[in-house]
């Protein structure tokens, strides 16, 4: 998310780990809560193919594959081709570069608004996996106040999350992906080992699956699809970072990010809502006994995980903050204030960012609801915004006039498919409200 690779340059190798990094977050633990949200069409799914698991792992990855990944992986490709036409470097620039200024301005608006909420998501799911870990560090009922995540993720936030988050540079997650990577796959072989081992506390049959609802309710794991692939935040400063910055080439990759990421999701949201049927968490970590090693150790990869990519995404949100203070008050304050970047503006930013998202994180008593608000919005990124650009780019470059119409109607597809995809996510949770 956000690489500030140019100097080095950055290789096709690192741009897949950060891509599979950037969308391997806090959504992996949503999907097996995903997958009972469907109501019909998937839960159905599994039932019938129940008994053989090979052929409904298929089935699923081949329907994940079909429907969302070839929006998903468009609008990497669209990103790669405008910022080729608009020789922006982030992904604002392009949007502003391309739609004009007040499309720009709505662009960092809907930009620091999702990159808040997943700052939060990542928080709430820290404070979480610590709570558990404590608990089962920890005998005894109520556990002590130091073991409550309303101390341990303050702690926590202060002595590490906003150190990482306070240099200028953010070169070092080339570094932290595979990190990230391994601990996401780590987590979906120990949701996969322990559907088919049952050890002590999960050594009874699942509750049964539940019975078609409607299409209605299998449209609502939109937002979470949304959320948990949403990598495309980055894809421009990515695209721009590499050394062999082809179209094609970016293509490919994209393909194989998304890709891996589906096989990741697919094997956590099946087995993890097999194991547990109706009574899944939304957090799937949070559904296994607390005793389990192998759960504890998965947990404490995750939050370190977690803990690598928070820094990313409030780099990305401090610089849009920091675009803001450059074109509002750069030139007119004191000259330790004209630089952005600079320790006086920089560190107050971290720091108003990570309390606020902490404030949140506190607030707010359930994982889905953050992840149902975050999908909403992030609609924009993977399909509207993208959309508009494709649609400029193919004014601005020179195309044929077939050419130009077939990227025309691809970019109004995807603005029309995003609306509807913002449109329903933010009716079902206003509707929640009441």
């Amino acid at each position: 998310m956000g690489v500030d690779l140019k100097k080095q340059g950055l290789s096709s190798l690192g741009a897949v780990f950060i891509l599979i990094k950037s969308a391997l977050g806090a959504g992996l633990l949503n999907f097996p809560w995903a997958f009972h949200q469907a109501g019909g069409v998937l839960p159905t799914f599994l039932v019938v193919l129940h008994a053989t698991p090979l052929r409904w792992l298929a089935g699923v990855l081949r329907s994940f594959f079909q429907v969302s990944l070839v929006f998903l992986t468009s609008g990497l490709a669209i990103l790669g081709y405008a910022a080729s036409v608009s020789g922006q470097d982030s992904y604002q620039g392009v949007v502003r570069g391309l739609c004009g200024p007040a499309m720009g301005k709505l662009c960092e608006a809907c930009f620091l608004l999702n990159l808040l909420m997943i700052s939060v998501a990542f928080l709430r799911v820290i404070g979480d996996q610590l709570e558990k870990l404590c608990d089962s560090l920890l005998l005894g009922d109520p556990q002590p106040w130091y073991a409550t995540q309303r101390f341990t993720l303050p702690l926590l936030s202060v002595l590490v999350i906003l150190p990482l988050s306070a240099p200028r540079e953010i070169a070092f997650q080339k570094y932290t992906s595979i990190l990230g990577t391994l601990a996401a796959c780590y987590l979906a072989l120990v949701v996969m080992m322990q559907y088919y081992l049952r050890p002590p506390g999960l050594l009874r049959e699942p509750p049964p699956l539940p019975s078609p609802v409607s299409w209605a309710s299998a449209l609502s794991v939109f937002p979470t699809i949304c959320f948990g692939f949403q990598c495309h935040e980055a894809a421009v400063s990515i695209y721009r970072s590499m050394r062999r910055q082809s179209l094609c080439h970016w293509v490919l990759l994209s393909v194989l990010s998304l890709l891996a990421c589906c096989v990741v999701y697919s094997l956590t949201g099946v087995y993890g809502f097999l194991t547990f049927g109706t009574e899944v968490s939304s957090d799937i970590l949070m559904s296994y006994p607390e005793d389990d090693v192998a759960v504890l150790v998965a947990r404490v990869l995750f939050a370190v995980s977690i803990v690598t990519v928070y820094p990313i995404v409030l780099f990305l949100g401090r610089s849009v903050l920091q675009d803001f203070w450059k074109r509002s008050w750069g030139a007119q304050g004191p000259r330790a204030l004209a630089d952005p970047s600079g320790p006086w503006v920089r560190l107050p930013l971290t720091v108003v960012w990570g309390a606020a998202t902490l404030g949140l994180a506190l607030a707010l008593p359930d994982l889905s609801q953050i992840t149902r608000a975050v999908g909403g919005v992030s609609a924009f990124f993977i399909f509207i915004f993208p959309g508009l650009c494709l649609i400029r780019a193919a004014d601005v470059e020179p195309v044929g006039p077939g050419v130009q119409c077939c990227l025309e109607l691809w970019g109004a597809l995807s603005v029309l498919l995003g609306t509807f995809i913002f449109g329903h996510s933010t009716a079902v949770a206003v509707l929640e409200l009441f």
